[in-house]
């Protein structure tokens, strides 16, 4: 089947530019951000929503809501009512919209350089020139100037979270004694599930009519979740989380990802069960376990490889061509004895490694994500064709490989990440409803069932 590049899934090709995620979830590529001083006067009665000191236009909300039908009917979703998809659509908006504002407020930027760079991955992550990914993405009904403006706003959306939330993130090391502790009896630690969410958010300090109201809302959700409703078309009509427009997926998982209180609520669930409502401090929520499995091990301990590199960084004076050119006759050269790796890359190569002849040392799969499935299928000695990363083009040669038991060390920055990830999730989901509900926001009243 045909991957559709405009589903979110195309965004994770950014690699370690960014994931925008929350609950894992990617977002759908932003639109541009309209501030209100610089509208011409004509383009008044077109204004759609006002956030701030920016807007909405309905122009801009007549692209995303085309955007999103063709996701969802990609997905097999079924489309929510009109107005209600209308409604979820601008909420999304919104939200990016604030966090955009904020990325700006405090100087984030992204030039041209890095959004180039960000799109020609994404073509060779879907193993196309760029030119062809550009046409896919027009054939497939988006402008690519609109494609790529969008790709600038998630860079822009992921920076932002990084420095409001990831950073703040903390994980003691009692905290890692303890979940290392509760790993060595837990039966599930090896278990990954998939799980589909909705989401009925509560703003902050809200009032109890509010908290009423949104409790009958979710009372609603769950009635029709319990009386066999499609879920995917439920969580596309009620969530208020950014994954509600994909019909809810947060995908699949490793169980201790999740934040534990979606752990205890599906502890007891079989697949295709759903959960009764979870009230936690960002709302209600209602899951569905839709996968269960068990993560596959390695008996003999995690794969390692040891392996070097030459990189040649790409400059206003080196072209990604000149570069390609002389690091495939850097590899002719090595293959016929003309030279050895290590000299060349100790004279040529642009990464700090080359005093040590380009030596990485020994890598686990995940240490250096761009280079993985460049790795994966070279022999021993083998030595890569030229390929890009976010730093420039490289060549890389495998020296060797093995399965390493997992050091404490290791186990202990496993752990780290696990629970770092777990509160990531809920600290990304406080802070956007902050930043929501601090917000001014007026939404047009002949635009509301527009």
């Amino acid at each position: 089947m045909k991957r559709n590049l405009l589903i979110p899934v195309a965004l994770t090709l950014l690699l370690t530019v960014f994931q925008s995620t929350v609950f894992g979830q990617e977002k759908l590529t932003a639109s541009m951000t309209t501030p209100a001083s610089q509208l011409p006067s004509e383009s008044v009665n077109g204004i759609a929503v006002v956030v701030n000191d920016e807007v909405i236009t309905r122009l801009e909300l007549q692209d995303r809501t085309k955007m999103v039908v063709q996701r969802l009917k990609a997905q097999g979703v079924p489309l929510p009512p009109q107005s209600e998809l209308q409604k979820q659509i601008i909420e999304r908006m919104i939200v990016e919209k604030a966090q955009l504002q904020l990325a700006h407020d405090n100087g984030m930027r992204v030039d041209d350089v890095m959004l180039d760079r960000a799109m020609l991955r994404m073509a060779e992550q879907n193993k196309m020139s760029l030119q062809n990914f550009r046409n896919q993405v027009e054939k497939e009904g988006t402008s690519y100037a609109l494609f790529r403006e969008g790709v600038r706003d998630d860079i822009l959306l992921q920076r932002i979270r990084e420095r409001e939330v990831d950073s703040k993130v903390q994980v003691s090391e009692s905290e890692i004694d303890n979940y290392l502790a509760a790993q060595q009896s837990d039966k599930q630690k090896n278990v990954e599930v998939e799980l589909s969410h909705i989401l009925i958010r509560i703003p902050e300090n809200a009032s109890p009519e509010v908290l009423t109201k949104l409790r009958a809302r979710a009372d609603t959700a769950l009635q029709q979740v319990k009386s066999g409703g499609d879920f995917s078309l439920l969580a596309a009509t009620f969530s208020d989380s950014a994954e509600g427009l994909k019909g809810g997926s947060l995908g699949w998982r490793e169980l201790d990802r999740y934040p534990q209180i979606f752990i205890d609520a599906i502890a007891g669930l079989k697949e295709g069960q759903s959960t009764g409502l979870i009230k936690s401090a960002n709302g209600f929520h209602i899951l569905k376990l839709t996968g269960r499995r068990i993560a596959e091990q390695n008996a003999g301990g995690i794969p390692q490889a040891h392996v070097r590199h030459i990189l040649i960084k790409i400059s206003p004076t080196v072209t990604q061509e000149q570069a390609t050119h002389k690091l495939a006759e850097f590899k002719q050269r090595i293959e016929n004895g003309g030279a050895r790796f290590e000299d060349l890359a100790q004279q040529f190569s642009n990464d700090s490694s080359a005093t040590k002849g380009g030596d990485l040392g020994w890598l686990y799969v995940g240490d250096l994500p761009e280079f993985d499935s460049v790795i994966s299928p070279l022999k021993d000695g083998e030595i890569s064709e030229p390929f890009r990363s976010a730093d420039g083009m490289h060549i890389i040669q495998l020296l060797g490989r093995k399965n390493d038991e997992v050091s404490k060390e290791r186990q202990r920055l496993l752990a780290r990440q696990a629970i770092h990830a777990q509160k990531l999730d809920e600290a990304t989901l406080d802070w956007v409803r902050q930043l929501r509900d601090r917000a001014y926001v007026e939404i047009r009243a002949d635009d509301k069932n527009s």
